[in-house]
């Protein structure tokens, strides 16, 4: 059965990975993301420093029926789904 894992700066996610055996493969989201990163990162004054690199984390794996392919792609989809509500919670962090 494959797993997937997602690459988190603090809350808000950044990629997302499938795997199983040998087999993987990864999704950056999109540019918005990084950006929502980006600008949390300098609200919560820690954009530059180490401290920005320390909050970088893998959420735990998950395991889901299916291809790496479709996975990946599944979950990706499904952040890219809930923006919106991401980048509200992770502003709301910052105020």
């Amino acid at each position: 059965m494959a797993t997937y894992q997602i690459l988190y700066w603090q809350e808000i996610p950044s990629f997302v990975e499938a795997r199983d055996g040998d087999e993987v493969k990864k999704i950056q989201l999109s540019d918005r993301f990084q950006a929502l990163i980006d600008e949390a990162a300098m609200r919560r004054e820690i954009a530059g420093t180490d401290g920005y690199l320390e909050e970088w984390n893998k959420g735990k794996k998950v395991e889901q029926d299916g291809s790496v392919e479709e996975i990946a792609e599944t979950v990706a989809k499904e952040i890219e789904d809930r923006f919106a509500q991401i980048r509200d919670e992770a502003l709301a962090k910052t105020a």
